[in-house]
This record gives structure tokens, C-alpha cells and sequence, in this order.
């Protein structure tokens, strides 16, 4: 009877791991919305993100690996008879790390230097995920007679590690989180 019961828990025990190893996690990050207004002669943007890390760039996270998040940002000019113009272009970036002896995890955005701490990795990327009045573009500087759209898109910046990493990272899908570009079209 214990024999029977033994090879019980090992079954189990083996299903369970198993169960646990084919659980692979796949990345995404989307765009939900977004929108600019106009703030003291600055076009600013809100914007909801889902950013989801793949089940590879979350272990790399948590083995010590700063991780680069950056939203990539286009003001564009419709042109009638020309391809449409890129007017200007800005990207934020943001690090993402894991401090193990805190057990916290630390959101830094690179261009501004302001950095949050967050217990848990939902939401320092819900934080992430949360855009509120980010200066694009000085109003002065868009023709008032033209027409513009805006395009935003957020991705996993592999350009920090050394070329090996990347090129490795290049044929690993896991590595390639990148929203597609979601558009609107400016308003005055």
C-alpha cells in the first residue's frame, strides 16, 4: 500500500512540474488608447498601455536584468501629392529592474531621471502603463493650415546589451515585445 502510494505522489509530483514548465507565459504590449490636448501651448499625451512581459524577459527581470521599456512617439504631416512627412519624433524610455533584497521593483524613466519603487511587478507596470500629460511637441511649432496625426507605440529596447545578447535576442520571439502603432489624428 505504501508502494502504491509513493508512485502516487511521485505521478503527481512529475504532472505538476510538468504543468508548471509547459506554462509559458507570451508577452505582448498594446496600445489601448491615447490623446493629446493642449496644455499651456505644449501638446501633451494621455495614454493606456497593456504591457505584458514574456515568461524569458520576466526571468531575466528577476535574475537581475534591467530591462528597457521605451514609447516611441511621431507627430506626422499629411501631405496630398507626397508621401506624408515625419514632423518630429520623440521616445521615452524607462528601466525596469528588480531589486531582490528589497523585494521591490524600481521604475526609472531615462529622460527625465524621476524614478517610483513598487512592491509588486503588476503595478510598477500598470504605472508604466499610465501616461498622463507627457509634453510632445511646442504648439508654435505644427502649421496652423496643416493637417497632422500622431503615432504611438511601446517596446521592449534590446539595444543596451552587447550584440551577441541582440543577435540572439533577434531570432528568440520572446525578446520581441513591441505594440503595433496606434493613430489618431490631431485636433485643435
Amino acid at each position: 500500500m505504501t508502494h502504491v502510494v509513493l508512485v502516487a505522489l511521485a505521478v503527481l509530483a512529475i504532472g505538476t512540474g510538468l504543468a508548471q514548465d509547459n506554462v509559458e507565459r507570451e508577452g505582448y504590449f498594446e496600445v489601448r488608447s491615447a490623446r493629446t490636448e493642449v496644455l499651456a501651448g505644449v501638446h501633451t499625451l494621455d495614454a493606456r498601455l497593456q504591457l505584458v512581459l514574456s515568461s524569458e524577459a520576466l526571468a531575466a527581470l528577476e535574475s537581475g536584468v534591467t530591462l528597457t521599456i521605451e514609447l516611441q512617439m511621431q507627430v506626422i504631416r499629411a501631405r496630398r501629392w507626397l508621401i506624408d512627412d515625419t514632423e518630429a519624433e520623440l521616445a521615452v524610455r524607462y528601466e525596469l529592474e528588480y531589486r531582490p533584497l528589497r523585494e521591490r521593483y524600481s521604475v526609472r524613466n531615462l529622460n527625465s531621471g524621476e524614478q517610483d519603487s513598487f512592491a509588486t511587478l503588476y503595478s510598477a507596470l500598470n504605472s508604466l502603463g499610465r501616461v498622463q500629460g507627457l509634453p510632445i511637441i511646442d504648439d508654435a511649432l505644427l502649421d496652423p493650415d496643416r493637417e497632422y496625426r500622431f503615432r504611438l507605440r511601446a517596446m521592449l529596447n534590446t539595444e543596451q546589451y552587447p550584440a551577441t545578447l541582440r543577435l540572439l535576442f533577434f531570432w528568440r520571439g520572446e525578446w520581441q515585445l513591441q505594440s503595433e502603432w496606434f493613430e489618431w489624428l490631431f485636433e485643435r
